[in-house]
């Protein structure tokens, strides 16, 4: 499903990064062409195409020209690794500031984090 609250392109670059991330395109496996794409999520193909592009140009994926695109090889762990530093970014840098602000040590922070996994 395509995330409203971000650019249409940006939500079909990142689909198609959780399907690497998966497994369900593993490296050197063909992606969905632009009008496929277009086609089952009902978006215009300039749309699919802007999506599919920013993948190219971070180097998820390669175009073999007259056959399509294809996973890159090493893009799941570059994806894997850029997506942790977003994560840590995102949520960790965040969570830490606040638990400074609320004088919560890392020892208490660590424990209520293995509480919740463990529920």
């Amino acid at each position: 499903m395509l995330d409203d609250s971000k650019p249409l392109f940006v939500s079909v670059a990142e689909q198609i990064e959780d399907g690497i991330l998966d497994g369900s395109y593993p490296e050197d496996a063909a992606v969905p062409s632009t009008n496929e794409l277009a086609a089952f999520l009902r978006i215009n193909p300039a749309t699919a195409g802007k999506g599919l592009g920013l993948l190219v140009d971070a180097g998820v994926l390669i175009k073999r020209r007259g056959i399509g695109m294809f996973v890159a090889p090493g893009a799941r762990a570059a994806l894997r690794e850029r997506r942790k530093l977003a994560f840590e970014d995102q949520f960790i840098a965040p969570l830490l500031r606040e638990a400074a602000a609320l004088g919560i040590s890392p020892a208490e922070l660590a424990n209520m984090i293995t509480k919740e996994v463990a529920r």
